[in-house]
């Protein structure tokens, strides 16, 4: 069984979207458009977001062919915490859960078999798998932004002694921190 990781990027004084759940900001940094390759888990073999990532994705991605969304996802299925109907784009392979995280482990790790799931966003929807015990790593690229407002990288009090720092380098304008939860 793999790993559970909130893997994502940040602005520096905590924010993962703005007030509009917008990621502008991080594609204006240097970088920001084209991620490097080792900031991504390349263990994960299914990702899961909330509804107003995925809304996002569909925003920004609108009229986007299915090669958008295999270049972003690859062979691996995107499942969405929704209570919403919401579409689905042509040939992205997007199944929707329904109701309590920890309900929804069970899927999440069969579909996940031996690799890890990523946890893409958003924060509250991470914070609900730390109420499981089941966030097993958090890994937060922070980049050179200040935002006033918008949504909190993970609205949770985690105590520093659930937390063990496995990770801090600087990549180009960007600072990679990584934690081990216990």
């Amino acid at each position: 069984m793999g790993k559970i990781v909130f893997d994502t990027a940040s602005t520096l004084n905590g924010f993962l979207a703005d007030d509009q759940h917008s990621l502008s900001w991080l594609f204006a940094v240097a970088g920001g458009t084209e991620p490097d390759p080792t900031l991504l888990p390349q263990a994960a073999t299914i990702l899961v977001e909330g509804a107003h990532t995925y809304e996002w994705m569909l925003r920004e991605w609108q009229g986007a062919d299915a090669q958008q969304w295999q270049e972003f996802a690859g062979a691996r299925p995107i499942f969405v915490f929704t209570s919403r109907e919401l579409p689905v784009p042509e040939g992205a392979d997007v199944r929707f859960l329904r109701g309590d995280v920890a309900a929804a482990l069970p899927t999440l790790r069969e579909a996940a078999g031996e690799g890890d799931i990523w946890l893409i966003g958003g924060g509250d929807l991470v914070g609900q798998f730390f109420d499981a015990g089941a966030l097993d790593e958090i890994a937060v690229t922070v980049a050179p932004v200040t935002l006033p407002s918008g949504a909190p990288l993970l609205p949770r009090r985690i105590e520093s002694d659930r937390l063990t720092l496995v990770e801090a380098r600087q990549v180009g304008q960007f600072a990679r921190l990584a934690y081990r939860v216990g």
